[in-house]
């Protein structure tokens, strides 16, 4: 692999996505992309005590289906890159502990997927093992009580507010195998516009998303045009809208062919989760499922993807911090 550009990594040999999966929620099963996911739970608790129990058993279960789908033996896997939303990324580390594979946690917020892309590609490219493993997850009812307020308070949703969604999502990268492959990867930097609202998420990320976006097409030496379709992953509605139109300021055309995952995994007007899906398992789980499949079919073959995080929590929030985003992009061809 060599560097390209400021930001952005090619990858010579280009490793393989051998295998997916993912798990969602009951509201995430009500939604349009409801056949792509490999299980759809019927209430939030999934049996357990705690919704945060029930986080970590949804990756747990995420990472054993992806594993068993995979055909690959977890003694043969060398790594596993995995993080969520809760604070010291517990769902991750307590839902993984009894994997047995060498573990390192990550945190991006909810671009934590693509990270796990990107350091499981560097980590397969680069010689440090054959096949490694990445995975993130999200609960909408854990997310609101760290992040904003118990839902015992009934509190109302301003329209600018997204759903986080509650699933994980999960895949194999190696050395080998048919593809999809990762080709390359931005590497994203801290963008801070001074936005404080902690339920207008998407305008808060909306810029870093432009920033490698627009990164990335330069060290590339792309157009947006290359490929068939660029997805953010969860900036919703209202993000999505600020990334086309400062996309447009700087000569960027995206609106033909450009997308997000926060608003194809709800229905906007059914479903009332007023800008759309957010959350670590936004993105994990729509690529997971629904991109995943588009592309085994060659339905798209080029795509970029591009996971988008808030750099914040309720400390930095109450302190009257702004929102830092992050968005890192992996282009991904078949």
């Amino acid at each position: 692999m060599q560097k390209i550009g400021k930001q952005t990594i090619q990858f010579n040999c280009p490793p393989s996505i051998t295998s997916t999966a993912c798990i969602v929620g009951p509201k995430e099963a009500q939604g349009p992309l409801a056949k792509y996911f490999d299980k759809c739970l019927e209430d939030e608790f999934w049996g357990e005590k705690t919704w945060e129990k029930a986080e970590s058993k949804i990756i747990k279960e995420t990472v054993n289906m992806v594993i068993a789908k995979s055909g690959v033996p977890s003694s043969n896997i060398d790594y596993c890159f995995a993080g969520d939303l809760l604070n010291q990324c517990i769902s991750s580390s307590f839902g993984l502990r009894d994997l047995n594979i060498p573990f390192l946690g990550i945190f991006g917020a909810c671009s934590t997927f693509v990270e796990g892309l990107i350091l499981s590609s560097i980590f397969v490219e680069g010689g440090a093992g054959n096949t490694s493993l990445c995975a993130a997850s999200s609960h909408f009812c854990s997310a609101e009580k760290q992040f904003r307020f118990p839902l015992e308070l009934g509190n109302q949703r301003p329209p600018t507010s997204q759903w986080t969604v509650t699933g994980a999502g999960s895949a194999i990268i190696s050395k080998t195998g048919n593809g999809p492959f990762i080709t390359n990867a931005t590497v994203g930097k801290i963008v801070d516009m001074g936005i404080k609202d902690a339920n207008n998420m998407g305008a808060a990320m909306a810029p870093a998303a432009l920033d490698t976006l627009i990164t990335h097409l330069k060290d590339t030496n792309r157009k947006p045009s290359y490929y068939d379709a660029i997805i953010t992953g969860d900036l919703g509605h209202i993000g999505k809208e600020v990334v086309i139109e400062l996309a447009e300021k700087e000569g960027f055309n995206i609106r033909s062919n450009y997308n997000d995952c926060g608003v194809l995994i709800f229905d906007k007007e059914s479903q009332d989760t007023h800008s759309g899906g957010s959350g670590c398992a936004c993105c994990g789980s729509v690529f997971s499922g629904y991109l995943y499949d588009q592309l085994k079919s060659k339905k798209l073959k080029k795509i970029l993807l591009i996971a988008t995080g808030a750099l914040t929590n309720a400390t930095s929030s109450q302190q009257g911090e702004s929102i830092p985003g992050i968005a890192h992009a992996v282009s991904i061809e078949i």
